[in-house]
C-alpha cells in the first residue's frame, strides 16, 4: 500500500501557518529559556559526557567516514596498458 503524494499536505501547511503554530513556537522558547536558566548547572555539567557521546554516534552516522577516499576498484580492461602489450611493441 504505497501512497505518493506530490503536494503537502493542506492540513499540516494550514496549521504551520496558523497562530496556534506561533503560539506553539513561543511557548517552546520559553520552556526552553526557563530550563536552561533553572538547570544550568545540570547542563554544564552534562555537556562533557554530551561530548563524549558524540563521537561514537559521529562514527555511525557520518557518511563518507573521515573523509578518507579510497578509489573504487577498475575491471581489468580498464585499467593501465598490460605488460604483453608493452613486450609486444618491442622489437
Amino acid at each position: 500500500m504505497n501512497h505518493i503524494h506530490s503536494q503537502p499536505d493542506p492540513a499540516l501547511a494550514s496549521f504551520w501557518g496558523s497562530r496556534y503554530s506561533i503560539g506553539l513556537v513561543v511557548l517552546g522558547a520559553v520552556a526552553a529559556y526557563f530550563l536552561l536558566t533553572e538547570h544550568r548547572a545540570h547542563f554544564l555539567g552534562a555537556l562533557p559526557f554530551l561530548l563524549v557521546l558524540a563521537c561514537p554516534l559521529m562514527h555511525l552516522f557520518m557518511p563518507g567516514g573521515h573523509g578518507h577516499s579510497h578509489p573504487a576498484p577498475q575491471p581489468p580492461d580498464a585499467a593501465a596498458p598490460s605488460d604483453a602489450a608493452t613486450v609486444a611493441d618491442k622489437p
